[in-house]
């Protein structure tokens, strides 16, 4: 299955691995995004820190596909001409980041997850989905939190096309979570009945990572 790819050991998974084992930055403080714009044991950043397994797929507007699969009413498989003529949405929104910073004011450019779902019509029972991207990344959502108002299949950055180092030519935004759980270079759509890990889960990782509630790690 693909989302029990393995990515090569680099110096950032056997990182954070180590992180995830010795809680590395946790606060035990909760905070609430109604009140708290940034969540605990994070830090402002200026700059879009680009964090990846080691590997940046090359990837055209020709090559791209993007697969809707599992428990939905209509698949789909999109082309780019395809996915651009989906409504197309503008939203912004905050990046926290698990490794600590956190970037606000990001506006973004795509197709938000909500006129996704209205065109694939998930069936009753689907109430996950495992994202998987070129590169072989996976990162498995709650539907709740894939259909969130301001999630969206991002294409622009502040105005210009998102760069191949940050998930280009299109990527997942889910501002309420952690990043890593905004699959880059995404590919595939799988709606399914119950959760199971993606690649970070499997390696120390939380299975949902709300910032708030500093659900960096499994067993937070």
């Amino acid at each position: 299955m693909a989302d029990e790819t393995q990515a090569p050991e680099t110096k950032l998974t056997s990182t954070k691995r180590r992180w995830a084992a010795d809680g590395k930055f946790l606060t035990g403080r909760i905070a609430r995004p109604e009140t708290d714009r940034l969540p605990p044991g994070q830090h402002l950043v200026r700059d879009w820190p680009v964090l990846d397994l080691g590997q940046q797929p090359h990837l055209t507007h020709e090559t791209w596909r993007l697969d809707v699969t599992g428990l939905v009413e209509n698949p789909l498989s999109l082309d780019w001409n395809a996915f651009q003529a989906l409504p197309q949405s503008d939203s912004l929104s905050d990046i926290h980041c698990v490794t600590t910073w956190s970037r606000y004011d990001n506006n973004w450019r795509g197709v938000s997850t909500r006129d996704l779902l209205d065109r694939v019509m998930p069936k009753p029972e689907a109430a996950y989905v495992m994202l998987t991207s070129f590169d072989g990344y996976t990162t498995n959502l709650p539907l709740a939190d894939f259909a969130a108002e301001d999630a969206i299949l991002a294409t622009a950055w502040e105005g210009a096309p998102i760069t191949r180092a940050h998930g280009g030519p299109m990527r997942l935004v889910v501002p309420h979570l952690y990043f890593w759980k905004s699959a880059k270079w995404l590919q595939r759509i799988d709606f399914r009945a119950a959760d199971s890990a993606g690649f970070w889960e499997r390696n120390g990782y939380h299975m949902r990572g709300d910032p708030w509630l500093e659900e960096r790690y499994s067993g937070d």
